[in-house]
C-alpha cells in the first residue's frame, strides 16, 4: 500500500513539476488538473463506498448478533442500526458531493 501511495505522489509531483521549470500554456495545465480531478473523484468515491459498505456490513452483523442473544431488544437495536446506517451513508454522500465539486466546479481551474 505504501508503494502505491508513493508512486501516486511521484506521478503527481512529476506532472506539476513541469509548470515550475518551463512555461506551460494554461490550457495544458487545465487539462492536467482536469485529469487529476477525474482520478481523485473516482478513487475517492470508490474508497468512500467501500468503507461505507464495510461499515454497514459490520453494523448489520452486530445488530443480528444482538437480536439473536436477546430477542426482546430487537426493536431498539433495529432503530439504533437504522440511525447508524444513515450516518454511514451520509459520509458516502459527502464524498460524492466533494467528487462532483472536483469534477464540475473545480476551484483550481482558471477561466480563460
Amino acid at each position: 500500500m505504501k508503494k502505491i501511495v508513493f508512486l501516486l505522489c511521484v506521478f503527481a509531483l512529476a506532472a506539476f513539476a513541469e509548470s515550475t521549470n518551463a512555461p506551460v500554456e494554461q490550457e495544458a495545465m487545465n487539462a492536467w488538473i482536469k485529469a487529476f480531478s477525474i482520478l481523485a473523484a473516482g478513487l475517492g468515491l470508490g474508497v468512500a463506498a467501500l468503507g461505507g459498505a464495510i461499515g454497514m456490513g459490520h453494523t448489520a452483523a452486530a445488530t443480528i448478533a444482538g437480536t439473536a442473544r436477546n430477542p426482546g431488544l430487537g426493536p431498539k437495536l433495529m432503530t439504533t442500526m437504522f440511525i447508524a446506517l444513515a450516518m454511514i451513508e451520509a459520509q458516502v454522500i459527502y464524498a460524492l458531493v466533494i467528487a462532483l465539486i472536483a469534477l464540475y466546479a473545480n476551484p483550481f481551474l482558471t477561466i480563460s
